[in-house]
């Protein structure tokens, strides 16, 4: 398609007469050649939606994820399995959901490609993670997986056919204590049509119940079902505030002069358009002036089982029914007014959790100015502190009158940053950062804000020193955002600040002076986006023009003759100082072009934005778009890599004659041609991981189709087997860490007899239940990526290697005084790390000139320095590891089946403390030993625990023996926290094995190089 036959002659085509759209179409697809051979195969995807117990096979059936509690309905299927390797007087119980899998493709009927998959032997695979809770006070914190591989199922739908006509997968959708957010990844067996893993967020939507006539409704109000245009055509758009990982439900206001909110528990893949049931007062006093009223909800966060919203200079909140959290009487029966008395002005969001709370901040005017109320949630309740405690930041700064207009938290150092409006005797206003200590009262001023905007004379950043030059331009500062993981500071408005130490602060001059921000949203991962105040409905034309947002065809505002200019969306890795515009720019004018030459659906010739947000480290856009008079909300991937490369390619090319043709050439940026990791370690020892197998139970049936007994039979072995890993949930280790063993131990020397029984149709239930179908796994493998997050404890090391191989020659040559010529590669590698007192890190380089490439071998190591004794996987310090490849961020892409991926920059959170699944292991030969040395008598217990097994001995009594204790073993409490090796009262010894690995038994002498695992 893109071959030489495609070039122009030269005389023939003028240069200075090819069209610059053209032309950079023809850069595009040259450039994408290897994208466009990876998908020669046909585009397919997962389609997941949830299906009550009772509508198992309906076609069509959607239900909602809102029911928590477990159905009693397989328990007498298990009594009717005598022959069967489960104990039938065990409970068994079931889940109130299935998870129902199909896929499709393009331009093919659904049914028809899921018959097609079951013949040639495909099989979903689902993958359930369940989120840890907040409150790890109530809830144990652990990373639980559950691997499912799913059953097929006929649909009850009449049918002609002998055998089937309709089908689906169906598996278990698990519930757990303490969870309510849920990421399933359906993937593929291997076998048949190649489907790539997709993932999906399940959550459990605590703001729904069922009414007298048993259909579902909204208790936070009313759901409306018709969209109107009116509510979303030309708004303005605004953040969508959450804690990060944490909250089930997502809600986003702003429509204007409506009472309405947009809900979800999908991440905006289903919603629902909602009028709230609040009173919509409006009070005005001396101390809080109001100049008109509204029924806009400004401000809306959303927490773990709590949403909060802001009408006026009100606050409301509602909190959710979930009783995987706390109890049922928790949840809100209708909105609940708070700081009635006080002049909210704006709602600050805190995106992540800490001590087993959440947090929210209101910035209050009029009588309270220079005070913040610090909100704390913890399982559904709500209450508020009015900060400082005693004297006001104005007091406390010496100023008479200032005005706080943004704050954020920095959970982990229990310290509040808040963006301050001074004023000054004579009418002058400057801005400052101060820091508010909410555990000693301590406050603190950080840094004085320049007021005038910096002079960069041409370069990318500008370190603010004070001795630099400024512009006319006043700075305008907006908000403060702190990325926890890398400590990096935000400070933005009609500008950008940057700070790593909160001290000193560096100038993005990139982004232009003439606009300003209204949000940024962050992925924490290392990546920023950011939306300017300049935003309208974007209107779209055929001819591009609308892509660059021309002012021709931008909305009029109502009374005023000037059109506005439509929104810009700017692009930041954290640690660079480049900053790119996505949007308007020659990249997006090349994607919609192309977009529209497939007649894509995900665009229009009039849409709006509705919110710009990060799910995991993807950025997407809820926008609604317009058709032919005809409105429709979607959530669209924003392709930021795309964008970049399409803009770099159409930016930097030439065009050289060869022979009677003109050739296109472009300049590759990037200092590498391919970059791999290597070495990874198994990842579960690092991420705390713990996943379980489960298949289906065969059944006895030809075609291979399961039943709605079968299917139930599966829910109910699901349930068990979590019940299982919930009972092993304590302090101490087992001889044997799979929990499983406990299921199978009596059954397992008849394993033969059961098979027997199954290959001769002879099993009682129509099902055949494999012992080894349910087990947990220990040797999961490296992805060939770092791990989302890994866990570094008492210096605790995590290794891995990058291959970088050259752009064309990239070595050279350098000799020292009285040595060997010694080769040096021009491609580096820079490790940053967040917290250098508590991590460190070394870097390895090896240059492989017979491959033109380099191998950098990088080590993370805990210096043993930042960890507290505290319980397991409670109190975790936040940091992170960044490393680069210099001169590489937004200029290096790798071309996958699933889209252009980023290179050269890598960011992976690191936990330092006490690791999650840590547990105690009672030492018998050093506890005797241990006691003949130092202990002449023993000791009773102070606390009785027994969950807590304690070791009987008895000693010969002396003189100096003590009284004797009550009668009955006595018991020690060990200390529950995570030291190599802890001590009781009486001398017992207690160790930390990994939670992952098998361990020796106890009652086996042990070496003093074996006692701690």
């Amino acid at each position: 398609m893109c071959g030489p036959a495609m070039f122009p002659a030269g005389p023939r085509w003028p240069r200075v007469r090819v069209l610059q759209v053209l032309w950079a179409l023809l850069a595009v697809l040259l450039a994408s050649r290897r994208l466009w051979a990876l998908k020669d195969f046909e585009e397919c995807t997962w389609q997941v939606v949830l299906n009550e117990f009772k509508r198992v096979g309906e076609n069509g059936a959607s239900d909602r994820f809102f029911e928590q509690e477990l159905v009693d309905t397989v328990g007498n299927l298990f009594h009717m399995l005598v022959d069967s390797p489960i104990d039938p007087r065990e409970k068994y119980l079931g889940f109130p959901y299935y998870l129902k899998i199909n896929y499709s493709c393009e331009e093919k009927h659904s049914e028809d490609l899921v018959r097609m998959g079951h013949l040639t032997g495909l099989k979903p695979v689902v993958l359930v993670t369940f989120q840890s809770p907040v409150n790890f006070y109530r809830w144990k914190i652990e990373q639980l997986q559950i691997q499912m591989e799913a059953a097929p199922f006929r649909s009850k739908e009449p049918c002609i056919a002998e055998e089937v006509c309709s089908m689906s997968w169906y598996t278990p959708m698990p519930i757990k204590n303490g969870s309510v957010v849920m990421r399933v990844d359906v993937s593929s067996n291997g076998l048949g049509t190649f489907i790539p893993e997709k993932r999906f967020q399940v959550n459990i939507n605590g703001f729904l119940k069922r009414n007298q006539d048993n259909n579902i409704q909204f208790t936070v109000g009313d759901e409306l079902f018709n969209l109107m245009p009116q509510y979303f055509v030309g708004i303005s758009s605004r953040p969508l505030w959450h804690t990060v990982d944490q909250s089930p439900v997502l809600i986003l206001g702003g429509i204007p002069n409506e009472k309405y909110v947009l809900m979800t528990d999908t991440s905006f893949k289903d919603f629902s358009l909602v009028e709230l049931s609040i009173d919509s007062c409006w009070v005005g006093s001396f101390y809080c002036p109001q100049s008109g009223f509204t029924a806009t909800i400004y401000d809306t966060v959303a927490t773990e089982s709590t949403l909060f919203i802001r009408q006026n200079q009100l606050v409301y909140y509602f909190t959710g029914t979930y009783t995987t959290l706390y109890e049922r009487n928790r949840g809100s029966g209708s909105w609940v007014r708070v700081l009635a008395s006080e002049c909210i002005k704006k709602l600050c969001p805190v995106y992540f959790h800490s001590n087993g709370s959440e947090y929210i901040m209101a910035l209050t005017t009029g009588k309270h100015e220079g005070f913040v109320h610090f909100g704390t949630i913890r399982d559904g309740q709500v209450s508020f502190e009015m900060l400082p405690r005693e004297w006001s930041v104005c007091e406390q700064i010496g100023v008479t009158t200032c005005s706080i207009i943004w704050s954020d938290y920095i959970a982990g150092e229990y310290t509040l940053l808040l963006l301050v409006e001074s004023e000054y005797e004579n009418a002058s206003k400057r801005f400052q950062v101060v820091s508010y200590n909410t555990a000693n009262d301590d406050l603190e001023l950080l840094y004085n804000i320049p007021e005038f905007i910096p002079e960069a004379r041409g370069l990318e950043f500008l370190m603010i020193l004070g001795t630099e030059s400024y512009t006319n331009t006043v700075m305008a500062p907006k908000g403060i955002s702190c990325n926890p993981y890398n400590h990096l500071i935000f400070i933005w408005g009609n500008f950008l600040l940057q700070s790593s130490n909160k001290e000193n602060f560096i100038y993005l001059a990139d982004f232009p002076k003439e606009l300003s921000i209204k949000y940024m949203t962050r992925s924490f991962r290392g990546a920023v986006a950011i939306v300017t105040e300049t935003e309208e409905c974007v209107r779209a034309g055929t001819r591009g023009d609308w892509a660059q947002g021309s002012r021709e065809m931008a909305p009029q505002r109502k009374g005023r003759g000037a059109p506005l200019v439509p929104v810009e969306i700017w692009y930041l890795l954290e640690g660079s100082y480049r900053v790119y515009r996505l949007f308007p720019s020659k990249g997006w004018k090349v994607h919609i072009s192309l977009q529209l030459m497939q007649q894509s659906s995900l665009y229009a010739s009039n849409e709006t934005m509705l919110t710009l947000f990060y799910e995991g480290s993807k950025l997407y856009q809820l926008v609604y778009l317009m058709n032919n008079q005809k409105g429709q909300l979607v959530k669209r991937l924003m392709p930021v890599e795309q964008l970049l490369m399409y803009q770099q390619h159409t930016s930097h090319y030439d065009l050289d004659r060869k022979g009677g043709y003109l050739m296109l050439s472009f300049t590759n940026f990037c200092p590498f041609s391919v970059m791999r990791l290597r070495n990874l370690p198994g990842p579960q020892r690092y991420t705390r991981q713990e996943r379980y197998r489960a298949r289906p139970p065969r059944v006895l049936e030809r075609s291979g189709f399961h039943n709605e007994n079968s299917l139930a039979i599966y829910q109910g072995l699901i349930y068990y087997l979590l019940w299982l890993h919930s009972v092993y949930d304590k302090p101490y280790a087992d001889p044997v860490h799979d929990p499983t063993w406990r299921w199978w131990e009596k059954n397992k020397q008849d394993q033969d007899y059961y098979f027997f029984l199954a290959s001769n149709w002879r099993s009682t239930g129509g099902v055949f239940i494999e012992m080894d179908s349910y087990d947990k796994i220990y040797n999961l493998k490296s992805a060939y990526e770092l791990p989302e997050r890994i866990f570094l404890d008492k210096g605790t090391e995590y290794s891995f290697a990058i291959f970088l191989s050259a752009q064309s020659h990239s070595f050279r040559t350098m000799a020292d005084l009285g040595t060997v010529f010694e080769l040096h590669s021009q491609v580096d590698v820079g490790v940053v790390l967040a917290d250098p007192g508590c991590i460190e890190a070394s870097v390895k380089q090896e240059v492989l000139i017979n491959r033109n490439a380099v191998l950098f071998s990088i080590t993370l190591k805990d210096k043993k320095v930042c960890y507290d004794q505290g319980i397991s996987g409670h109190h975790l310090m936040k940091s992170s590891m960044t490393v680069n490849v210099v001169g590489s961020s937004g200029l290096c892409f790798q071309e996958t089946h699933a889209g252009a991926r980023m290179q050269g920059n890598l960011m992976v959170p690191v936990f330092i403390g006490c690791p999650p699944g840590k547990r105690l292991a009672f030492d018998i030969t050093y506890t005797l030993e241990y006691s003949r040395l130092k202990n002449k008598h023993y000791f009773d217990c102070v606390q009785v625990d027994p969950e807590m097994p304690c070791f009987l001995f008895r000693d010969i009594p002396t003189a100096l023996s003590g009284p004797r204790g009550p009668k009955g073993p006595p018991k020690t409490q060990p200390s529950t926290s995570c030291p190599m090796r802890a001590r009781g009262s009486n001398g017992s010894v207690w160790r930390t094995p990994h939670a992952m690995t098998m361990f020796p038994k106890a009652s086996l002498p042990l070496n003093s190089s074996s006692r701690c695992w």
